[in-house]
């Protein structure tokens, strides 16, 4: 199974996307939210789930979006299952380290 990533450096931090393979250019849509999954955002290159996950233990800000990166996220301890949250049943999830 394989995910969109895209790093970049800004500053002293490393911001990490990664997005399900098949959400990449669709807009999620639930009440007031409406979500973006951008081309120019996550797409950096393909990468296997494990591999993308992997990047979050060197990022400093992480942006998740779909079931298969979000659940490898928690599986690995780095998001609790309480902060995830669901845009029209898709999970969407953040981690910022201070």
């Amino acid at each position: 199974m394989e995910a969109y990533v895209n790093l970049k450096k800004m500053g002293r931090n490393v911001l990490l996307a990664i997005c399900d393979c098949d959400l990449l250019g669709r807009t999620l849509r639930q009440g007031k939210i409406v979500f973006h999954v951008k081309d120019e955002f996550y797409n950096g290159g393909k990468v296997s789930i494990e591999e993308a996950v992997g990047m979050i233990e060197n990022s400093t800000i992480v942006n998740l979006v779909g079931k298969n990166c979000v659940e490898k996220a928690i599986s690995q301890g780095y998001v609790h299952p309480e902060a995830v949250l669901q845009i029209n049943g898709v999970p969407h999830a953040q981690i910022v380290k201070l």
